[in-house]
């Protein structure tokens, strides 16, 4: 689905609200230097946003994703650099994916908007496909560490947002 420049605003600050009322603290700025995505910064557990150099608005959940599926003790030192170094990466990445669908779910907003074709190595159809049928492994991660329900056919229902 392709999105006029309102929407997009209009579904952006939905979503900045909704990571700033789980408790994922959003702070805008310019970013003077490459990130891993145009536009977004994770710094210190925060979501860093410079809205000029956004491309994907949509990122933002993502994004987000990362910072909520840490554990409580990690989050606040969570930075962009240190995402790639840490040891459960890969599960980690999943996990975000996961996470950011539910947040779609959550919030009524259609999975392409994050989802989008520039994004997930091609593969965001098979993602959103995966996600639809409760069958993506990044779901049975967060059932893992309690932050999805227990009965995976909920899925995408969360029992929280943050991890523990």
């Amino acid at each position: 689905m392709a999105y006029n420049e309102q929407e997009k605003t209009v579904i952006f600050d939905k979503c900045v609200a909704f990571l700033n009322h789980v408790g994922i603290p959003t702070f805008f700025r310019s970013i003077s230097h490459d990130s891993f995505l145009p536009g977004f910064l994770i710094e210190n557990g925060t979501l860093v946003i410079d809205k000029e150099a956004l491309q994907y608005p949509g990122d933002i959940l993502h994004e987000a994703g990362h910072i909520a599926v840490v554990s409580a003790a990690d989050r606040g030192r969570l930075s962009e650099g240190g995402i790639i170094k840490r040891k459960d990466r890969e599960a980690e990445e999943v996990m975000a994916i996961a996470w950011s669908y539910a947040a779609c779910m959550h919030l009524d907003i259609d999975p392409a908007f994050v989802f989008h074709k520039d994004g997930y190595r091609g593969g965001s159809a098979s993602i959103m496909e995966s996600c639809d049928k409760n069958e993506y492994i990044g779901m049975l991660m967060l059932k893992s560490v309690g932050m999805a329900a227990a009965d995976a056919s909920l899925y995408p229902q969360m029992n929280k947002w943050l991890r523990d």
